[in-house]
């Protein structure tokens, strides 16, 4: 049975509401009234509920399929604006005891090299990342309770909290770790994370439990009712996704949103990002295995049918896509991306050897973050490493408000600028601080509120002669 404010995953998840949903949008797909009654809906800028959007989702009408994507550029533009969020993966062990099929972390698997950074190594790691300007890290650890305990975790933490080199801090960390006890997150509360992330791979509970045949994560129940755990924790920025590619896209496109609506209503607050990752080649795994790949025009799709449903969330591309993709789905809805990204074991502060790889997955955009810093200026983006307010305490509901309330403009916005200055004082080319200046100044123009303007490029100035950390 349905119930998007039960505690048991099986029931706000339900198998039956999300087929009956799919079953729905498959009957109207080429219904233009009802189309068009879920598109002025949508127009109001308030959310979806799963079914109306998986009926936009199946939409065959193309003259509506343009609707959807203008629509979802101006949600994403009213909502975001032109800010996109910069931030790094740092992954800290390798070590896993799941049998995930899809992950070369796998236990059984004897080819990868496995790894896990001393505080030491994390050190010079973080060290490497703050050279190229990085001020937000998620990091990533396999399940492993023998050689990454939560323990390990926190000390991890601690660590690269204390680590200032020349003008480089990290001042947000975002923690992706396997589902944990209430205990552990309130653990991971106190050591001051930034957003806690966990995929659900897919919520197809027969197809999860068939991906996730040994360990800890094949409990299915266990971890899809995770966040709630967290939210019992005081854990109040959290961020969902799923791994396209695993399953059906449909029933998890429906999924994801369905676990939104729980987290809001349930917890008060819905998911702070949602990721839409697809999965890449990587060791040991068999490409044979996932005939569910979705094509790059679905992938937009499904962006912008997210951005719709679900306007308020942050989105997130990781460089699992390339240039040309994330390219695409930046003005659809998305307001993250991570960049100069390595996804093995200490391969930021030296050059892996071929033969040691420990990479979780081929990335397909392989450029510095400062050629993608200033590929997005090019676009006309402008990049963001801002963690104002999380470190102002403007965090779940208190984010949400500020955010449904449109004031991103007059704060999240000069924010951005601010730690835009810094990195192009700090780690920039020649060729990305002349872009960047000419930016920064047509940007400050569009701050509505005179004085927050005013006081912003007092900021900038201030950063230009050597001061740092200035936050609205």
């Amino acid at each position: 049975m349905y119930d998007v404010m039960s505690p048991k995953a099986e029931e706000f998840i339900s198998d039956e509401e999300i087929r009956a949903s799919l079953a729905y949008a498959e009957e109207n797909k080429n219904n233009r009234e009802l189309i068009e009654q879920i598109l002025e809906k949508a127009s109001k800028m308030e959310g979806l509920s799963h079914r109306e959007a998986i009926v936009l989702l199946d939409c065959g009408l193309e003259d509506l399929n343009e609707q959807i994507y203008r629509l979802a550029e101006a949600i994403k533009q009213e909502f975001y604006g032109n800010r996109i969020v910069m931030f790094a993966p740092l992954y800290l062990s390798n070590y896993c005891i799941n049998g995930c099929k899809y992950c070369p972390y796998h236990l059984k698997n004897k080819h990868i090299a496995r790894k896990k950074l001393t505080q030491e190594e994390i050190i010079q790691e973080v060290t490497a990342l703050q050279d190229m300007g990085h001020k937000r890290l998620a990091l990533e650890a396999g399940e492993d309770p023998l050689h990454n305990p939560i323990e390990y975790i926190l000390e991890s933490i601690q660590t690269i909290y204390r680590i200032k080199h020349k003008n480089g801090a990290i001042r947000r960390v975002n923690v992706n770790i396997a589902a944990t006890t209430v205990e552990n997150y309130k653990k991971l509360k106190d050591a001051g994370i930034g957003t806690y992330i966990l995929f659900q791979e897919t919520y197809h509970k027969e197809s999860y439990e068939k991906l996730h045949p040994t360990g800890p994560k094949s409990d299915y129940a266990y971890h899809t009712e995770a966040m709630d755990r967290a939210r019992e924790a005081g854990i109040d920025d959290m961020g969902i996704g799923v791994l396209f590619g695993l399953n059906n896209y449909r029933y998890d496109f429906a999924g994801i949103i369905m676990h939104a609506e729980h987290m809001e209503r349930y917890g008060g607050v819905g998911p702070h990002t949602i990721s839409v990752p697809r999965v890449r080649r990587a060791d040991d795994i068999d490409p044979d295995v996932f005939d569910n790949g979705i094509s790059d025009d679905t992938f937009a799709k499904i962006v912008a049918c997210l951005r719709i449903a679900v306007p308020y969330t942050g989105m997130i591309v990781s460089t699992r896509e390339s240039r040309e993709s994330r390219e695409r789905v930046l003005k659809l809805g998305i307001s993250q991306i991570s960049g100069g990204s390595k996804t093995s074991v200490g391969g930021y502060a030296k050059e892996e050897e071929p033969e040691e790889n420990s990479a979780q997955f081929d990335i397909s955009d392989h450029r510095s973050l400062d050629e993608v810093v200033r590929w997005l200026m090019e676009l006309g983006y402008v990049p963001s490493f801002c963690t104002a307010c999380y470190r102002e305490g403007r965090t779940g509901d208190r984010f949400m408000t500020l955010l449904k309330n449109r004031q991103i403009i007059n704060c999240c916005h000069p924010n951005a600028l601010m730690t835009l200055k810094e990195y192009l004082e700090d780690y920039a080319s020649d060729e990305t601080k002349e872009i960047g200046g000419r930016l920064i100044l047509e940007e400050l123009k569009k701050i509505p509120n005179q004085t927050v303007q005013k006081k912003a490029a007092e900021y900038i100035e201030n950063i230009h002669l050597g001061k740092r950390d200035f936050r609205f």
